[in-house]
C-alpha cells in the first residue's frame, strides 16, 4: 500500500488529501468511493498514529447524539457553522459506517461510543482495509513542505523538491495538540499563507497542574463522580460533574479536560482555585448520617479503613490528614467536631492550580482557520477554490466524549465527497 517517493515521480490526481489522521482518512475514502482517483500523504511512517493514542488508547468514536441539533449543541456558538455538515454525515452516520464494517460500539457514561474491542487500533485498521480495498494510494513518510494553487491545479512541494499535482487539495494536517504524533501547525502556516485567517491555537482539552502537594500520593487514582468547582477571585466561575483522575503532577479525566479551557483563561487574569466536592447529590444532613452509620458499623477499625467503604482507602487516608484527624484513630474515638469538620472538606476540597499541562498532553487544540472564511456545505474554502478543510484545522471548540472524532468523520465525509465531484465534474475550471 505504501510507496517510496520519487523525485521525477508527479502525476496529477483528482484528490489529494494532506494528513493520514481520522478526518484525512475518511476524506480519502469518500472521495475514491464517489469516483476520484485520490493520493493520501502523511509525514509520520503509518496512517493514524494519533488516533491510537485517543480514548486513552481505546477509541471514544463518537457520542450518541444521532439528533443533529441536540448534538450540535455540544460545541457551543460554533455548532452553529456545523449544520449543514453533521446534516450529510453526522452520528448516526458514522455508527452505520463502523457496525455495516463489523465494528460494533458500545455506549458508555454521557453517551460516548467504543468500539467494543476496547482498542483504537480496530477503528484504525478497518479505515486503513478500506483504504486499500479501494486502491488508494498512500505515501507515507512523506513531509510536505508547501502548498501553492496554480491555475486549476494544486502544487504540493514536498521534501528533497517532489511536487505532487491535484486537481483538489483536501487539508486534513491538524492543529498542534500532541506534536510528537505529527500535529506540529504546519497546515496553519500553509493557509495563512493562503489568506486565510488563522486564531492562534491554544489548548480546549488538557490535564491541569496543582500546587497542592498532598494530591501526589494519590497519583493514577480516579474519582468516578466529582463535582468541580472553579473559582478566581473568591467567586465561582463555572462547575461540571463527573469522572476526575489524580496524577503525579495535578489532575485529569473528562471532568478536568472539558474546564481547562475556562481555567486556562482564568489563569491569565491571577490565581485560580477549584474545589473539588467528592460526595456531589448527598447534602451535608445526609452526609453527617451516612458516615455516623459507617464509623459505628466499623466501630473497632481504625477510621481510614472503616471510611473506605465511602472512598479509596487513599483518599479518605489523605482527606483526615488535611483535616487533621489522625487515620489510625479507632472509629469510636472520632469527635462529632471531627466529623462535622471532615464532613465540610469533603463538600469542598480546596486545591490550587498552578497551570496547563500544554500542547504535549492536550487531547485537541483550539484554534485554527476563522470559520466564516468555510462553506460548510461543502468544506470549500471561501478563500482559495477547491481546496478543503477538515478537522482539527478548524477553529471549533469542543468536549471531551468523542465530539473531537465525530467533527473528523463529519468534515472528512464532506470534503472527501465535495472535493471528488468537483474533480470529476469541473476538472478543467480554475
Amino acid at each position: 500500500m505504501n510507496h517510496t517517493p520519487d523525485m521525477n515521480d508527479t502525476p496529477a490526481y483528482d484528490v489529494a488529501v494532506i494528513g493520514g489522521g481520522p478526518a484525512g482518512m475518511m476524506a480519502a475514502i469518500t472521495a475514491a468511493q464517489a469516483g476520484a482517483k485520490v493520493v493520501l500523504l502523511e509525514k509520520n511512517h503509518n496512517l493514524g498514529k494519533k488516533l491510537l493514542i485517543t480514548g486513552g488508547g481505546r477509541c471514544n468514536v463518537t457520542n450518541n447524539k444521532p439528533n443533529v441539533r441536540e448534538m450540535l449543541s455540544q460545541y457551543k456558538t460554533e455548532g452553529k457553522f456545523l449544520f449543514s455538515t453533521f446534516m450529510q454525515h453526522g452520528v448516526a452516520e458514522s455508527m452505520q459506517w463502523f457496525e455495516s464494517r463489523d465494528v460494533p460500539l458500545k455506549e458508555e457514561n454521557e453517551g460516548r461510543l467504543f468500539p467494543v474491542t476496547e482498542s483504537a487500533q480496530t477503528i484504525r485498521d478497518v479505515l486503513a482495509d478500506e483504504i486499500q480495498k479501494l486502491g488508494i494510494e498512500v505515501r507515507t513518510h512523506l513531509q510536505v513542505n508547501t502548498l501553492h494553487r496554480e491555475q486549476s491545479e494544486f502544487n504540493i512541494v514536498c521534501k528533497n523538491n517532489q511536487v505532487i499535482m491535484a486537481r483538489t487539495c483536501i487539508l486534513a494536517t491538524g492543529g498542534t495538540a500532541r506534536p510528537e504524533t505529527g500535529s506540529t501547525g504546519e497546515g496553519l502556516q500553509w493557509l495563512a499563507k493562503l489568506g486565510h485567517t488563522v486564531v492562534e491555537n491554544s489548548f480546549a482539552l488538557v490535564p491541569i497542574t496543582l500546587s497542592t502537594q498532598w494530591t501526589k500520593n494519590l497519583s493514577g487514582i480516579t474519582l468516578p463522580e466529582c463535582k468541580v468547582t472553579v473559582l478566581a477571585d473568591g467567586k465561582k466561575y463555572t462547575t461540571a460533574k463527573g469522572k476526575i483522575l489524580f496524577t503525579h503532577v495535578g489532575l485529569t479525566g473528562p471532568t478536568i479536560l472539558n474546564l481547562s479551557k475556562t481555567i486556562g483563561e482564568l489563569l491569565s487574569y491571577g490565581p485560580v482555585t477549584i474545589q473539588l466536592d467528592v460526595f456531589p447529590g448527598v447534602d451535608s444532613a445526609k452526609m453527617n448520617e451516612l458516615m455516623k452509620t459507617t464509623l459505628t458499623n466499623n466501630i473497632n477499625k481504625k477510621v481510614r479503613n472503616s471510611l473506605s467503604e465511602l472512598l479509596p482507602t487513599a483518599v479518605i487516608k489523605e482527606l483526615l490528614m488535611q483535616c487533621g484527624i489522625d487515620p489510625d484513630t479507632q472509629g469510636n474515638a472520632v469527635t462529632k467536631t471531627e466529623r462535622v469538620r471532615l464532613i465540610e472538606y469533603m463538600k469542598a476540597v480546596p486545591l490550587s492550580v498552578s497551570g496547563l499541562l500544554g500542547k504535549n498532553k492536550a487531547v485537541a487544540s483550539a484554534g485554527g482557520v476563522l470559520l466564516k472564511e468555510i462553506d460548510f456545505r461543502t468544506m470549500e474554502s471561501t478563500i482559495v477554490p477547491q481546496l478543503y478543510l477538515t478537522g482539527d484545522v478548524l477553529n471549533i471548540n469542543r468536549p471531551s466524549g468523542g465530539y473531537s472524532l465525530q467533527l473528523c468523520w463529519s468534515t472528512g465525509v464532506v470534503a472527501g465527497e465535495h472535493a471528488a465531484n468537483s474533480a470529476i465534474n469541473k476538472p478543467n475550471e480554475a
